[in-house]
């Protein structure tokens, strides 16, 4: 039941409820907590201890915010939201402390400090403001306890999760309007239609892997019926079905950008409206990934949407969807015969299996232009993991650990508990069926994926005990050493490189940003308060993990160093800082790539 102290407004939506002041302010103090906590780890902000665990911030307006935080892995402060104060000049000269909560007043007293234009000041406020307004909702209609979320299918679970770990303004989702975030943003929980498309042949290109024809996709995603009826429309539009390629897009991409954007293939009948998918589905927290829910088996479809959020904006490039089943394959043949992956940990890699590619027929032909134009139209079908899902096994996001709920109980918490295991016992299985898998990829094919908590995907058996890895997204996140690998055998690009090749000191580093910093930073704290293991023996018990991986494989003995995960201070790559300071909201052709803004001490070392 919603909180009586956040509930309010006269005419509550069900899905994402109105908001009134109470919820707003306690939205801010959390997200004015965690600004300060992230700016300050990327060196955007200096914070000063002044006593033990009391720290302040001295911004060039003359304004001041003093902290009570926890100092945690990596040189990172666990900011207390309750206890920042804000210090500045009033009227009469006088300064005064008084309680802060307002995270977009902080925005403005901090932009001169941290060095940004005025123009990067309103875009980042506005999607400061949008990501409040949905955490304000979601405090207005309250939520469900961590042992309730136990019981949440996979899909249902995802809606329920907050956003991007390091990221601040992680529902920033430029582009969708209010009532767009109340219809398809995860949050609102509210099932999507997909609208099908009939795209001629000379726009578009189906890929599948071997096994799947273009038929058998639509046969698996469609009943027959539903084809039939659409291929008789077609027909009675004096139009041949089979000079089309099928494909879902997403209700709100077709509204928005494909009548727009590509409004003169729709008028001359070159991409044509189809009707709605009779299965419904759920987006996950990336947005563009819709569940299907109405026939849980069935693949999960990945769509591109104009909107900027997280960094990017969040189209599909088409060298993805090209080189998506193709990649799957290859990546699954090499590691279906890797018995430590296959027999050990029975890790399931889920496949991108099929794709349709559609360019613009204009603007694909201008050099430079930015990509946000270019990724408008296309899908990746990928497996679902409840097609490998044991009977009894639940499968969850990584990310899901860090969920706190209403309560303060965080889910990590609730699975100990409900496990019966002794804390250090679970997070044994824990850091095991993580690191295990990523680290023998890692070690023996120099290969890396982006395992962030949405990539990476957990199966839970009946004790909630975690047993096994699904890792996903493979074509937009796997990366490749730049070194000779024999292992690898021929690798699927060709003359023309699908894979990004990088060095292995930068290829480790996508293991140690996206598990290590970004997860199991959070993760550490919320075990030391809750599960009673101290942080620095949550560090001892991964750094272990690590090395008993590396006493069982003597034979890539050299390979630990070239991938060194125990080196005393790590580069630190730094997102916030990276659209507030670096990058900015100007237009470029490519996603751009991150560059290292000093070091980090290393928990591992």
């Amino acid at each position: 039941m919603p909180d009586p102290d956040f509930a309010s407004g006269a005419h509550p939506v069900p899905d994402l409820p109105e908001v009134g002041a109470r919820a707003w302010r306690e939205a801010n103090r959390r997200l004015l907590a965690k600004a300060l906590g992230e700016w300050t780890f990327e060196d955007m902000l200096e914070a000063v201890e002044t006593e033990d665990g009391e720290y302040r911030v001295e911004l060039d307006n003359g304004v001041r915010y003093g902290f009570r935080a926890r100092a945690g892995a990596f040189g990172w402060l666990r900011v207390e939201p309750g206890s920042v104060t804000r210090t500045a000049t009033g009227m009469l000269g006088d300064e005064s402390a008084r309680p802060a909560w307002d995270a977009l007043q902080f925005l403005i007293d901090a932009a001169g400090t941290l060095g940004t234009d005025p123009s990067t000041v309103a875009t980042y406020l506005t999607e400061l403001e949008a990501t409040l307004a949905v955490d304000a909702a979601r405090l207005a209609r309250g939520g469900e306890t961590s042992a309730s979320l136990r019981e949440l299918s996979h899909a249902e679970l995802d809606t329920r999760m907050t956003g991007h770990t390091l990221l601040v303004a992680n529902k920033g989702r430029v582009g969708f309007s209010a009532s767009d975030t109340r219809r398809y943003a995860p949050e609102a929980r509210t099932p999507v239609r997909l609208q099908w498309l009939a795209v001629h042949r000379g726009l578009a290109e189906f890929r599948g892997t071997s096994e799947l024809s273009e038929h058998e996709v639509l046969a698996r995603e469609l009943p027959g019926a539903v084809r039939a009826d659409w291929a008789d429309a077609l027909r009675a539009d004096g139009l041949d079905p089979g000079a089309f390629v099928w494909m879902p897009a997403h209700p709100w991409q077709w509204d928005h950008v494909v009548q727009v954007l590509h409004a003169a293939d729709v008028a001359q009948r070159r991409i044509v409206p189809l009707g709605e998918s009779p299965d419904e589905y759920l987006p996950g927290q990336s947005i563009r990934t819709m569940a299907n829910i109405t026939t849980p088996g069935r693949f999960d479809v990945k769509l591109p949407l104009k909107i900027l959020n997280t960094l990017v904006w969040r189209g599909i490039p088409p060298h993805c969807t090209m080189g998506a089943p193709v990649v799957s394959e290859w990546l699954r043949g090499l590691l279906a015969a890797d018995p430590v992956l296959t027999e050990h940990g029975r890790t399931v890699f889920l496949g991108e299996v099929a794709s349709v590619t559609v360019r613009h027929p204009y603007l694909s032909q201008v050099d430079e232009v930015p990509y946000q134009h270019l990724e408008t139209l296309g899908c990746i079908w990928r497996e679902s993991a409840l097609g490998y899902a044991d009977e009894a096994e639940r499968v969850r996001t990584f990310a899901s650990l860090l969920h706190v709920d209403d309560e303060g109980t965080a889910f990590v918490a609730e699975l100990v508990r409900a496990s019966g295991l002794p804390a250090e016992e679970w997070l044994h299985h824990l850091f095991d069926t993580v690191l295990s898998p990523i680290l023998r990829v890692l070690y023996r094919y120099g290969v890396t994926f982006n395992p962030h908590g949405q990539n990476t995907l957990l199966g839970f058996d009946e004790r909630e005990v975690p047993r096994r890895l699904y890792l996903k997204d493979f074509v937009d996140d796997v990366c490749v050493s730049d070194t000779d690998v024999a292992e690898r055998g021929p690798e699927p690009d060709g003359h023309d490189h699908v894979l990004p090749r990088k060095a292995p000191f930068v290829i480790r580093q996508h293991v140690l940003d996206q598990v290590f910093v970004g997860h199991f930073r959070y993760l550490a704290p919320l075990c030391s308060e809750q599960l009673g293991v101290p942080e620095q023996r949550f560090w001892a018990l991964a750094r272990r993990t690590i090395l008993d991986v590396q006493r069982r494989h003597p034979e890539l003995a050299d390979r630990f160093g070239e991938y060194d995960l125990l080196s005393p201070e790590i580069p630190r790559y730094a997102l916030n800082r990276d659209r507030i300071v670096v990058t900015r909201y100007g237009d470029r052709a490519l996603r751009h790539a991150l560059h290292p803004n000093g070091t980090l001490p290393n928990p591992l070392a």
